[in-house]
């Protein structure tokens, strides 16, 4: 809590929810595996940038998609307290439901009026199996849904670049690019920190407009693609 002359000032929530694909193919050359430790490794950076940030309160949670799509840590969770378990990888990729999860969550009837922009991070290797436009459409349909901060990653070389841009729905920022374990904690990291980071400052806290231009994002990282590449 900040003091302010006549009080303090209370934190406002910040959502931060990871969409991570479990389907089979991400058990393929350690991408599952991969990411899990990606993950692991970033939530001491997450919590030293929501230390710095006492304005904000960084509440994490996840969803995990194959066949269906369940919340994998449903309650989200104040990020000095959270801690990951690990994926498995099975099934299909149903993306759309994921949305739909998501979107259930960022309704006016759940997420507080006086929250931040939520930050949802899309992980794939693939191409949705399912209404992928249905979910997104949920998605977008809900206001928080629409101020949200989207990034995604592209895991590999047969995901579905077109559909993650579609989530994304910004025209200057593209999914990230992920063809080894060294890139994609490169990326998940600069999710997790810097983009946490000018979600939760206070120029993001303008009320009344989009999550497009009230919360200017910085550079992405540089892409890594070389001889080692193994996704």
């Amino acid at each position: 809590m900040s003091k302010l002359p006549g009080g303090a000032l209370a934190s406002r929530p910040l959502h931060f929810i990871w969409i991570a694909d479990c389907s089979g193919s991400m058990g393929h050359g350690g991408k599952i595996q991969a990411l899990n430790n990606a993950i692991r490794e970033v939530i001491p950076h997450m919590q030293r940038v929501a230390s710095e940030n006492p304005n904000a309160q960084v509440m994490v949670r996840a969803v995990r998609f194959s066949n269906g799509a369940q919340w994998h840590i449903a309650q989200a969770t104040p990020v000095v307290n959270f801690r990951w378990d690990d994926l498995n990888a099975d099934g299909v990729t149903d993306m759309g439901k994921a949305l739909q999860l998501v979107a259930e969550q960022l309704n006016p009837d759940v997420m507080p009026r006086r929250a931040l922009p939520p930050v949802l991070v899309m992980i794939s290797d693939g191409k949705p199996t399912d209404d992928f436009s249905a979910g997104l459409r949920a998605l977008m349909d809900s206001p928080w849904g629409k101020k949200a901060v989207r990034v995604a990653i592209a895991i590999g070389d047969d995901v579905d670049k077109d559909t993650l841009q579609r989530f994304i729905g910004h025209p200057e920022l593209e999914p990230l690019r992920a063809n080894n374990a060294e890139a994609l904690v490169k990326h998940i990291k600069w999710v997790s920190t810097a983009v946490l980071q000018s979600a939760s400052s206070p120029a993001s806290q303008a009320v009344g407009m989009t999550a497009q231009n009230n919360v200017p994002l910085p550079p992405p990282p540089d892409d890594i693609s070389d001889a080692d590449d193994v996704w």
